[in-house]
């Protein structure tokens, strides 16, 4: 069994891949990607559909890994320490690295033991007070800023929430695992105009504790929501800078053909 291993911060970076390459079955989705991302601020992943910025982002995390017949090569270094090194454990790498999915996915369960599920799954039993894990769950929700809405109903089940309420959920629930770095694959696709800016606006202050990469369709959002973009076209980086830069002056003719809808 794999022993949990000590993460520290290099100097600079949060993440960092050299020549990572990625086929499912005989597909090639990722093609000699390099690339460094920084903490404290969030970077987006911008593409065509089918461009592997989704792949990529699930390599973060290993998740790819679940759905069987993938091959990886090259490294990814995440905190310091490559991920694919044999003493690593997927499920404190998964706790350092929390994943938000596209669509809002609480359990159907109370909102009290949503917050709680990772920590009921990797602590064990009896190690946190109940004092501890109210705490827990008003520091989480708060930190969503779900906890006003909610504080009067955390027995009640969270599949009732609102899409937008269920999504800032799915947030808190990975903050008792404090993570470094958050995955958030198109986490505004399910919700309307309002829920969608009130998410950006808590986006704003999660870049402030944790690395935020963001997979969006939403070249607006893009625009708004981060500090820098990735730019992939059929399973290869084309371009990453500060996202002013990429929108109004890419360095890369495909970038620019990207941006102005002339494709994709």
């Amino acid at each position: 069994m794999s022993t949990p291993v000590s993460i520290e911060s290099p100097p600079g970076y949060s993440i960092q891949t050299q020549n990572l390459n990625l086929w499912y079955g005989d597909f090639q989705a990722l093609r000699e990607i390099s690339v460094l991302i920084k903490p404290g601020i969030i970077t987006g992943l911008i593409g065509p559909s089918g461009c592997g910025k989704t792949t990529l982002l699930r390599c973060f995390n290993r998740i790819n890994e679940r759905y069987g017949n993938v091959t990886t090569t090259g490294e990814i270094t995440i905190l310091g320490k490559n991920i694919y090194d044999r003493d690593v454990s997927l499920s404190e790498l998964r706790k350092t690295v929390g994943m938000v999915f596209q669509r809002p996915n609480p359990l159907p369960i109370s909102i009290y033991e949503n917050v709680l599920f990772g920590v009921r799954v990797h602590t064990p039993r009896g190690s946190a007070t109940r004092g501890q894990l109210d705490e827990m769950v008003e520091s989480s929700l708060r930190e969503v800023d779900l906890w006003d809405a909610v504080k009067d109903h955390l027995r009640k089940r969270a599949t009732r929430l609102t899409l937008e309420q269920q999504q800032k959920l799915c947030i808190a629930r990975l903050l008792p695992l404090k993570p470094r770095v958050i995955l958030m694959d198109e986490p505004c696709s399910a919700l309307d105009a309002d829920g969608t800016a009130r998410i950006e606006e808590l986006l704003e202050t999660l870049r402030q504790r944790f690395t935020v990469v963001i997979v969006t369709h939403n070249m607006a959002q893009a625009r708004r929501a981060t500090d820098e973009c990735i730019f992939m076209l059929m399973g290869e980086l084309i371009e990453h800078g500060e996202t002013s830069q990429v929108f109004f002056n890419p360095r890369q003719e495909k970038t620019e053909m990207y941006i102005e809808g002339r494709y994709g």
